[in-house]
């Protein structure tokens, strides 16, 4: 700061006035001081800037799997808008572990972030999530909710569209459909009935099942496979979903990258979509329209729940109006040609 009032002819603390963009200070003073600081490759120190104004422009954003496209789209919509409001955003990936995500807040927090957005690994072990909310810095929740801890969630409702989709594999023929995802069932049930909390994949479930029941029929439950985080076991499982005596004749995938495998074992397996199987998976991306069949996917407004999600924190850290508690945003079921009759249906007719 002294080097860059030498050289614009001013006090340090014309300097400093010209350069926070605070206090009253001429606009040809501010001029030299700018041009100064611009000559001298001048940046200004911001921990200490952030220690004098309480406030470190920057946003902290935990989650799973930044691998997942869902959470790559998500994180452009929080940066576009962070950076709108001249905020800077720390990312941290966890892979979807519960240590990892509570060392991460740690460090958030020592980094002094303005606030954190997270998507939660587990609705059981929350103690690091209420530190974060007990050290006064504003919390947002993305793509999944935790009522008890307080704090505002952005995600999209499945229940509804989960319902429409299995509804259309049924009225299709299919009886028999698996889904897959990896949603750690440790993190997220409480032993009891399967209860896995306020998370997408339980809403996907739900609307799963209030499908089968309202055509009068079971759900599949021995067709439902969670956990399933690694290629190996994706494998195995759709292996077993397609091969087993009484096999699936229609495959959900819970994500993109999930699919990519099942799509990859079907291949494997000389079988084709849609005459051996139908497949359907959440979220659309650009090469789901290059496949051949092209594949249905059921449409989630991702960059939109992204920006939501920094727009809630930037109006908590702001002192706006603060949207309600829970946002969500509706997805579409956008059909394609994987889904078809099953074969056994078929061969009958």
């Amino acid at each position: 700061m002294a080097d860059v009032a030498r050289e614009a002819r001013v006090s340090k603390a014309q300097a400093a006035r010209a350069l926070g963009a605070y206090g009253a200070v001429s606009e040809e003073v501010r001029s030299r001081v700018l041009a100064a600081a611009a000559a001298l490759e001048y940046r200004p120190n911001e921990l200490a800037r952030s220690m004098n104004t309480g406030r470190s422009n920057t946003l902290g954003v935990v989650v799973g799997d930044i691998e997942n496209p869902f959470f790559s789209l998500a994180m452009r919509g929080i940066s576009d808008t962070a950076k709108t409001e001249g905020f800077d955003v720390i990312l941290i990936n966890t892979g979807e572990d519960v240590a990892a995500e509570a060392e991460a807040v740690r460090v958030l927090l020592d980094k002094r972030v303005d606030g954190m957005i997270v998507a939660p690994a587990s609705h059981l072990s929350v103690g690091h999530l209420r530190d974060a909310v007990d050290s006064g810095r504003p919390l947002v929740l993305l793509d999944r909710q935790i009522p008890d801890l307080g704090v505002d969630a952005v995600m999209a409702k499945m229940d509804d569209i989960s319902f429409t989709a299995v509804t259309h594999l049924i009225d299709s023929g299919h009886t028999r459909i698996g889904y897959v995802s990896s949603l750690d069932v440790g993190s997220w049930s409480s032993g009891q009935g399967m209860g896995l909390g306020l998370n997408p994949v339980s809403e996907r479930l739900a609307g799963m099942r209030r499908a089968f029941h309202t055509a009068g029929m079971s759900a599949p439950n021995d067709l439902i496979r969670l956990s399933a985080g690694k290629p190996q076991p994706i494998r195995e499982i759709v292996e077993e979903l397609l091969l087993c005596p009484d096999p699936a004749t229609a495959i959900i995938a819970s994500d993109s990258l999930i699919a990519l495998e099942v799509l990859h074992t079907i291949q494997q397996l000389e079988m084709r979509i849609p005459d051996d199987v139908s497949f359907m998976m959440y979220d659309d991306m650009p090469w789901a329209l290059l496949m051949t069949p092209p594949i249905t996917v059921v449409a989630q407004p991702v960059y939109e729940i992204g920006a939501a999600a920094a727009k809630t924190l930037l109006a908590h850290i702001l002192g706006r109006p603060v949207m309600p508690e829970t946002l969500v945003f509706h997805s579409e079921l956008l059909l394609r040609g994987s889904i078809g009759s099953p074969k056994k249906v078929t061969e009958g007719a």
